[in-house]
């Protein structure tokens, strides 16, 4: 066992697909499949079911990927300290964050952070935001960018880098609806409603349908990920309370098919960067926390 064989095991966990994992890691795929018996021979136990459709991970699979994560993790900060005699950081940090905050909060701290720390290799993945904190805690990325959740658990740090504001989207054309909508007073119990599945937004909805006394919700669907609720919205299946930052940064032609109301519905939620506290220590993570903090930026430009 080596860590290029835990690493392949960690890419075919995600990918459950020898095919995919063989072609991203630039293994033959029988070369992969030697790997994964070596391993499951290491450890006595299989640790994927394999037929002719599909892959899946054993309970046993998901000990040693929690194992394998860290040793990876582990063997990652070595080379650090290792290498750091000349101050630069060398290695990979796995970032996770929704595709809205990849094109409006990443753009910036990454700019920072490459010129200082050129050697760091960065893994993006996007998602539900509201899977970030998981994410985290998992170990399958090493920081985030998401909303603050109501509760933070305990081993989660959270750098506030600002804040979102919540609005109503609306279908431009006619819908259903539309007369229940634009009345004087609108008819919410009987207007449908896209949501969010969780994360801070659901719960700042659940919290205004109970200011607005909607006791049931009219609900068209409920969705994993803000992007694809914006284009139901612009298709006229709904209305949706989200982060403005979302409509801003949807397509123009999705834009176009869609009307923000009151900016005033409900308060704004704090975004910023999640961590697990323990790994504040680990230099590359604490670069990136760093190139993220609002304070410290401002601090640098006045300098400058």
């Amino acid at each position: 066992m080596n860590i290029r064989d835990l690493k392949l095991f960690l890419h075919l966990c995600e990918t459950c697909h020898f095919g995919m994992t063989a072609d991203a890691m630039h293994v033959s795929p029988s070369t992969l499949s030697r790997q994964i018996q070596r391993l499951e021979e290491h450890f006595g136990h299989p640790l994927f079911i394999r037929d002719n459709r599909q892959v899946q991970i054993t309970q046993v699979g998901e000990r040693v990927k929690r194992f394998a994560i860290q040793v990876i993790n582990l063997h990652q900060q070595l080379q650090h300290d290792l290498n750091n005699s000349d101050q630069q950081l060398v290695g990979e940090l796995k970032l996770f964050c929704s595709v809205t905050a990849a094109y409006s909060h990443l753009p910036d701290i990454l700019d920072r952070y490459r010129i200082n720390y050129p050697f760091v290799e960065i893994k993006l993945s996007t998602g539900d935001a509201a899977d970030a904190v998981e994410k985290i805690q998992s170990n399958d990325a090493d920081i985030a960018i998401a909303g603050r959740p109501k509760q933070l658990p305990a081993g989660v740090e959270f750098l506030k880098m600002g804040e979102i504001e919540m609005v109503l989207l609306i279908p431009k054309l006619n819908s259903s609806f539309s007369d229940k909508l634009h009345q004087k007073k609108p008819d919410w119990h009987n207007i449908p409603f896209i949501l969010p599945e969780h994360g801070p937004s659901r719960h700042r909805i659940d919290l205004w349908f109970k200011q607005q006394k909607i006791s049931n919700p009219k609900i068209y669907a409920t969705v994993a990920g803000h992007e694809a609720i914006v284009s139901m919205v612009a298709l006229g299946c709904g209305v949706a309370l989200l982060p403005k930052v979302v409509m801003e940064n949807s397509p123009e032609r999705i834009r176009e098919r869609i009307t923000e109301w009151s900016t005033n519905l409900m308060q704004p939620f704090d975004v910023g960067i999640c961590v697990q506290k323990r790994r504040l220590s680990e230099r590359m993570i604490a670069a990136f926390w760093n190139s993220s903090n609002p304070e410290l930026v401002n601090n640098s430009k006045n300098a400058i």
